[in-house]
């Protein structure tokens, strides 16, 4: 992930701005008050400039994420430092907090048409302070007024729910994981005053103390201290050190797989039990990732022809797929639906010594039919970040460009449904309820549901219009006559034989707030590109985008790079062989789609969806044969920047 630093110093009584780079001192200059100069303000002393800070995982599934943890430094704290001069005329005792805010995923402080107040969505932004006491402002001894600085020195911590919101409590537990911090770029602010500021309540209570509410929510103290009214205060110093630590996740695929009670019984897992993946205390403690088991719809059931095939390394062509979809006799198909590992453990390996995860759809057997759909699903949710996975999933076409009836999909999803991670109210409409409901679906004004995909898969696009969708010569059931029955696909499919496509989309539960929401196709332009979004009416709880791709290219290489960069206002999908050259496929923002702003899961599966859902398919799931050799997937790295 590339960062501009830059240096520059802008001055101005009584907020000093002071923007430091990586591996430069974060000490700040010397600024004076009133009645008191700061100067050497120093936010976290006892951690080396420029190094990035990599969530410690070790306690993280109980206790949230804490930065630092006490395995990175000493008593797991950081050590603020400052010096302060007392210029009054008699000694004195001074008032000072440090705040910290997350500058990678926020809002703007301050409101867009009206600088003078506060963004109606800054409240949303990753914020604290102290987590417990003072959650006021601390105060130092008594400064003398002898013309010298005297050191003031003090610690703190990240940590998740940093404003103690009760939404987040579990009875009289503060169940800090419900609001894990965010990675990226974290800012340090100093606020050092006198006792007439706080005493007098010039500073409100909100902003003492941020986990108070005023009449219109959360008062965000980088806007009060740096664009709203605390700026003009007098006796007051703030000095802001923007972007002065990084923090990224990266969830370790080597440290075990976990097996969730609510997929297997403990009986299951404990028979299924191997040194890397278990349902015991170890792996709940050390495992980053879990096997996901993914709910199948009874009523997608798929009408198979009864063939094994090896697709992949055999010569099944599209002669094979329309001579078996159309000479199997109704009573001869296989009525199953796609199926999930009946015991955990054997389609999940985690590799301690290469760090990666294998994934593995199993073979199919005669009279023992299956389409086994696999995946893992971490274990700590998070909001907003560059969610990246570099990984070798199987080819979905074979030198034939015979599609194996895979979906490979990379994929974001809600945390939980509970209430403590509820989205943000929708204001026009509502949102459709249920991840299920349908038309008649009641709308409501926040939901827990969301989800952000890659599925890559052999369909096609449903913009332009032309393709919405193809027009197919169905042919003639006359085995007699190649010709009749093996009928080529429309010129358009054809035209991108060799690719398949790469589904972006947004669950965004069809909330009409977004100014330009529409059903039915329309464009939306980024980074020089037309992006064509889908949804099939107004009701429809997902925006989708589509892009044909090379299959060699994605799933033929020794690994490939897909990232889903979730931000407050804007989504974007990339694709590529690197993270150095990764390209856009994929592009959404607020102005067309409800952005997710709860916290989420990542997902990486290979499953065989009915293309029920995906009209216009050139292929049918049904006519797909069973696999006669295992598909298997790699995961090699998951960051989160």
């Amino acid at each position: 992930m590339t960062r501009f630093y830059m240096l520059f110093i802008l001055l101005f009584s009584p907020v000093l701005w002071l923007i430091t780079s990586c591996g430069q001192s974060t000490s700040s200059k010397e600024i004076s008050s009133e009645e008191f100069i700061v100067r050497d303000f120093n936010p976290i002393s006892n951690w080396e400039q420029g190094q990035t800070l990599f969530l410690d995982y070790s306690e993280a599934i109980q206790k949230g994420f804490v930065i630092p943890s006490s395995k990175q430094l000493k008593d797991g704290f950081f050590h603020l430092e400052f010096q302060l001069k007392n210029t009054g005329k008699s000694p004195q005792k001074y008032f000072y907090k440090i705040y910290y805010q997350n500058e990678s995923y926020k809002f703007p402080e301050k409101d867009e048409s009206d600088s003078t107040r506060q963004h109606p969505n800054a409240g949303e932004n990753f914020y604290g302070s102290w987590e417990g006491e003072p959650v006021k402002f601390a105060e130092t001894s008594v400064i003398p007024a002898d013309g010298e600085f005297h050191q003031i020195s003090n610690k703190f911590r990240i940590v998740g729910n940093p404003r103690n919101e009760q939404r987040y409590f579990d009875g009289s537990r503060n169940d800090r994981w419900k609001r894990n911090p965010r990675v990226g770029e974290y800012s340090f602010m100093l606020v050092v005053t006198t006792a007439e500021n706080i005493e007098q309540k010039k500073i409100p209570d909100g902003v003492q103390n941020i986990g108070l509410q005023s009449e219109t929510g959360f008062i965000n103290p980088f806007f009060f201290f740096l664009y709203g009214p605390g700026k003009t205060l007098k006796n007051i110093v703030v000095q802001h050190l923007p972007e002065t630590l990084k923090v990224v996740a990266k969830p370790d695929p080597g440290a075990g797989i976990y097996i969730n009670p609510v997929a297997y019984s403990k009986e299951d897992a404990a028979n299924a039990k191997t040194s890397v993946c278990g349902q015991d205390s170890a792996f709940y403690w050390t495992a980053a990732f879990e096997q996901f088991v993914h709910y199948v719809d009874p009523s997608t059931k798929m009408n198979n022809i009864p063939v094994i095939a090896d697709i992949m390394n055999g010569n099944y062509s599209r002669l094979d797929y329309n001579w078996n979809k159309r000479f199997y006799r109704k009573e001869e198909l296989v009525a199953i639906t796609a199926s999930v590992a009946p015991r955990p453990c054997e389609t999940v390996i985690s590799d301690p010594v290469e760090h990666k995860i294998t994934i593995r759809n199993p073979k199919s057997e005669f009279g023992k039919w299956q389409k086994q759909n696999v995946g893992i699903i971490t274990r700590h949710g998070m909001t907003y970040g560059k969610w990246t996975a570099k990984c070798k999933l199987t080819e979905l076409l074979n030198k034939n460009n015979m599609w194996n009836g895979l979906t490979n999909a990379i994929w974001l999803i809600t945390q939980s449904q509970s209430d403590w991670n509820s989205r943000r109210d929708c204001t026009k409409g509502g949102y459709m309820a249920n991840y299920y409901g349908g038309q008649q679906d009641q709308r409501v004004k926040n939901v827990g549901y969301s989800e952000i995909d890659f599925e890559i898969l052999k369909t096609v696009p449903y913009c332009p219009s032309w393709v919405l969708p193809p027009a197919y010569n169905q042919g003639i059931d006359d085995q007699y006559n190649v010709q009749n029955w093996n009928v080529p696909f429309p010129e358009e499919i054809l035209a991108d034989d060799d690719k398949i496509m790469v589904s972006c989309t947004n669950w965004d539960m069809a909330c009409w707030q977004p100014v330009d929401f529409h059903d039915g196709c329309y464009p939306i332009r980024y980074d020089n590109k037309t992006f064509w979004t889908h949804r099939w009416d107004k009701n429809y709880r997902a925006l989708t985008q589509k892009t044909p791709e090379r299959d060699d290219e994605l799933f033929g290489s020794p690994w490939y790079y897909f990232q889903i960069d979730w931000q407050p206002d804007k989504i974007i999908w990339r694709i590529g062989p690197s993270k150095e050259k990764l390209r856009v496929v994929g592009y959404m923002d607020d102005k067309v789609t409800s952005i997710p702003n709860n916290q989420m899961l990542l997902i990486i599966t290979q499953e065989f969806h009915n293309t029920k859902w995906w009209i216009g398919s050139a292929y049918s799931q049904d006519n797909i044969p069973f696999p006669k050799e295992d598909y298997k997937g790699e995961i090699f790295e998951v960051t989160i920047e």
